[in-house]
């Protein structure tokens, strides 16, 4: 039984149950298919968050680009998604049936060899993880050896984040443009578009995200979570010691790379398309603030802030169409000052140090009160509840104090 709580407490295993009985349960039951399609666009910027929290939280390195992988996941799951729906027989009012709508736009009469690899599922999904790590190495391998970090890593980040921008509205004959990639409809023959495959869509993203997170505090309770915070902390110290501080950096850039692209193919899935507008300097910003106010240290508060920022862009959105964007400054702002380490901090530094006291307290009362009956079993009512034997000792108030 110890065991067991040592286990609970060291993987926080309790939290983590609380947040899949929300997603798994409570939510789907309690929402209609719409909202819930909404709660599953969500999570996939879950994924995104929960990235930076070890990349952030616990290398101590921030990136202001992570929307670019992000929208590399997506559009390596939209390209094959796209493929598929350009078949012959769907395109033959074109001018040249079998390809892309947007290329046939923009005259080209073949697919490029880029997007071959792409008529394959299996290598779409290898592409949803490998393309993001891939950039993602190029990126920290040059700047983490030559030992550039802090802003000067942030401002880069941002910088690819506008080039990959630039790049695919540019590109409009090969990605879509502006536009993106839209009308995505079936996965192998499998409409994605009825309330059924909707529900399938949410279970598979909750799974995959609960997934993530398992896997993530598995590396914070290892060995390679301890040197992580050493290093944001005394990264000279670690360096010292004969570790290569670069490998701890450029691993946990590449990991929080892969998430963000498993979360931009899910998010391709469920929404139906992929434009620039998730790629950009504009969301990857937002996607810290998902981390910042859930908490930049904890995995389950990264989801519950990405929850709470989302459902608030929604709901301010609907409720206040001119006013909704102060009111999100407005939280980021009064959240950020009232607790600067998100909805993580005011649980380990408010609510539960309440609590504690709270039980302290009342198991202080039943110690008392037990050692009283003891003291005067023939004054005091019984254990149980009763009637009083008598009036109570002096120096004995009536509540067993």
């Amino acid at each position: 039984m110890q065991s067991l709580k040592a286990l609970i407490k060291r993987y926080q295993l309790g939290s983590l149950l609380l947040l899949t009985l929300l997603l798994a349960v409570v939510l789907p039951l309690t929402l209609d298919i719409f909202r819930l399609n909404l709660v599953g666009k969500y999570l996939c910027y879950a994924f995104v968050a929960v990235g930076l929290v070890m990349v952030w939280g616990y290398g101590g390195v921030l990136s202001l680009g992570q929307g670019v992988f992000f929208g590399l996941g997506g559009y390596a799951m939209a390209m094959f998604l796209k493929l598929e729906a350009s078949d012959p027989e769907s395109t033959r009012i074109q001018s040249t049936p079998g390809i892309p709508d947007f290329m046939d736009w923009n005259q080209i009469t073949e697919l490029p060899l880029i997007w071959l690899p792409f008529k394959s599922l299996p290598l779409a999904l290898l592409a949803v993880v490998l393309v993001p790590m891939a950039l993602a190495w190029l990126i920290s391998f040059a700047m983490f050896k030559r030992r550039v970090g802090g802003v000067y890593f942030a401002i880069i980040t941002q910088a690819v984040a506008l080039i990959l921008t630039v790049l695919i509205i540019g590109q409009q004959g090969y990605t879509g443009g502006v536009n993106g990639m839209t009308d995505l409809k079936t996965l192998l023959g499998w409409d994605t578009r009825t309330d059924s495959a909707k529900y399938i869509l949410y279970f598979v993203c909750v799974a995959l995200l609960i997934g993530s997170i398992v896997l993530c505090r598995w590396i914070q309770t290892s060995k390679l979570g301890t040197l992580l915070l050493a290093m944001r902390d005394k990264e000279d110290r670690v360096r010292f010691s004969g570790y290569d501080v670069s490998n701890f950096k450029v691993f946990t850039f590449c990991l929080a790379a892969a998430l963000s692209g498993i979360g931009g193919a899910l998010f391709t899935l469920q929404v139906g398309f992929m434009s620039p507008s998730f790629v950009g300097i504009v969301p990857s910003i937002e996607m810290v603030i998902f981390a910042a106010v859930g908490g930049r240290m904890s995995l389950v508060g990264a989801v519950y802030g990405t929850l709470l920022v989302n459902a608030g862009k929604t709901l301010f959105s609907e409720s206040f169409p001119d006013l909704w964007l102060f009111l999100m400054a407005a939280l980021f702002i009064g959240v950020t000052m009232a607790f600067p380490m998100g909805l993580a901090g005011l649980w380990d530094e408010k609510i539960k140090p309440w609590w504690q006291r709270r039980r302290i307290e009342r198991l202080a009362d039943a110690e008392r009160l037990a050692a009283a009956h003891a003291a005067y079993p023939e004054v005091l009512p019984p254990r149980g509840g009763g009637k009083a034997g008598g009036d109570l000792p002096e120096g004995m108030s009536g509540q067993g104090a």
